[in-house]
């Protein structure tokens, strides 16, 4: 079988980006299938093609994949008119290809949802079966958190999330809130599966020589990372306001390590600069693998969001899944699925949103009992193990996808 695979945010291990596409693509390949990942660049993204782009693209070999990347640089500090028109451009350039290309199935996964155009034309143009994996809800989140006001851009968004989802043989839903959404369009539950983001466990399994700390973090420090994106929806504000009481309770041995770039990070520099926030690390994207290492030192992750309603149930967050994959127990800051699965297998701190007091608290908690924090830590890997582990979600994926052409 001969997959198409539309991914704009396509990467490999060697990125320091989430890497579900690379690792299912490696998976439909193990079982006898060839698969085309059509992508485009981006900036913590590694794609393992280096040669010079040639009338847009360029095409090669990376781990038994066939890539093709458009040459359409797209950052998350990008604004909202230059980031939209790069989404377009890589639909267009992804239905030519949807239009011209050898293959059985057409995959494509969000964000962004005109990653769902190349399916609808393979589907109506082409007669192949189109599968859809949806990230997140569009445009119910940039709705939500303001990004997007603009009443007839909300239509139209709204109009290409219904064409998508109901022109898809099948949908993949990464989250409840996301099966519950598309749901909602119409599309009938014996079309949908819940396959959320997984653990790479082989990754993050990093040996105890690869462990180190950033500068300015003692050996003795109670370590909380956050690893992602810098941006409105993450709300590291939140935990700038953390640090603010802790600052106010004397607590110079928690310190906060805030890996990766965004939109916002300058803004939070500058925050953090201004208000003495000294216990506040600011460290640039890292490699997984590399990342691994940051996490076999860490003693939390710290899985933070805006209090967007949409969120609780609408998102399924890669960080989390590498936190509890290097056995880190997770402090989350707002309700919803996620939370609920934390207090239930006791693998850390579900706070409430808004709440600097309550965040400071749990740090602290953190910092003050560390075998509590082992034993949450060895839930977190347990659960991670047997509920996450990518192997096994990915059987269930590959199943949903083959049986598209059934």
């Amino acid at each position: 079988m001969n997959v198409i695979y539309f991914h704009q945010h396509f990467s490999t291990p060697k990125g320091a980006t989430g890497t579900r596409s690379y690792e299912m693509a490696r998976r439909l390949m193990e079982q006898g299938h060839t698969v085309t990942m059509v992508c485009g660049s981006f900036g913590p993204g590694v794609t393992g093609l280096t040669q010079p782009f040639e009338h847009g693209r360029r095409r090669g070999m990376v781990d038994g994949i066939d890539v093709v990347e458009m040459d359409l640089s797209y950052s998350n500090k990008d604004g909202f008119v230059k980031r939209a028109g790069l989404f377009m451009k890589f639909a267009l350039a992804s239905v030519s290809l949807a239009l011209r290309e050898k293959y059985d199935i057409a995959f494509a996964t969000t964000t962004p949802l005109t990653a769902g155009l190349p399916g609808i034309a393979a589907r109506w143009l082409r007669r192949k079966p189109f599968v859809f994996e949806v990230r997140d809800l569009w445009p119910e989140l940039p709705r939500e958190m303001g990004a997007i006001t603009n009443p007839v851009v909300l239509w139209l968004l709204s109009a290409l999330e219904w064409a998508s989802y109901r022109s898809a043989h099948r949908c993949i839903g990464l989250s409840p809130g996301i099966v519950e959404g598309i749901a909602k369009r119409g599309v009938p539950r014996d079309r949908i599966a819940m396959i959320p983001n997984g653990c790479d466990l082989e990754i993050f399994d990093a040996p105890e020589d690869t462990a180190w700390r950033p500068e300015g973090v003692a050996e003795g420090d109670l370590m909380a990372v956050f690893s992602g994106t810098h941006g409105l929806a993450n709300g590291l504000g939140a935990v700038l306001d953390a640090v603010t009481v802790l600052k106010a309770r004397g607590r110079d041995d928690i310190k906060i390590v805030l890996i990766g770039d965004g939109r916002l990070k300058p803004e939070l520099l500058a925050r953090a600069e201004r208000e003495g926030l000294r216990n506040v690390i600011f460290h640039d994207p890292v490699p997984k693998a590399r990342l691994a290492g940051l996490f076999a030192s860490a003693d939390l992750g710290l899985q933070c969001l805006a209090n967007i309603p949409a969120f609780y149930y609408g998102t399924s967050p890669n960080k989390f899944f590498d936190y509890i994959s290097a056995g880190l127990p997770v402090l989350n800051n707002y309700p919803g699925w996620l939370a609920g699965m934390i207090e239930e297998k006791r693998c850390g701190f579900p706070v409430s949103p808004n709440n600097a007091e309550a965040f400071a608290d749990a740090l602290e908690r953190a910092a003050v009992d560390r075998n509590a924090l082992v034993e949450m830590g060895a839930n977190a890997k347990a659960l991670a193990r047997r509920e996450f582990a990518r192997d096994k979600l990915v059987n269930r994926w590959i199943d949903w996808v083959e049986g598209s052409v059934k």
